[in-house]
């Protein structure tokens, strides 16, 4: 596997990623709408999964605005 594939990132990594406040990481990740999986108290994300997450949302928009 690729070394990008296995990027695991924390809650301030995605909030940079995606020039967001962690704050709102946090809500997206505790609601299950971000991929997203617990380590003790921590929040990680994979970082393939999270472009995989921004790709399908932006396919999602594109459709919605088309209807």
């Amino acid at each position: 596997m690729k070394e990008e594939q296995l990027e695991i990132m924390t809650v301030k990594d995605v909030a940079s990623y995606l020039k967001m406040k962690p704050v709102t990481i946090y809500k997206l990740a505790k609601e299950g709408r971000i991929p997203a999986f617990r380590v003790a108290s921590f929040w990680r994300f994979k970082k393939d999964l999270i472009d995989k997450w921004l790709s399908d949302e932006s396919r999602k928009n594109l459709d919605t605005k088309k209807n």
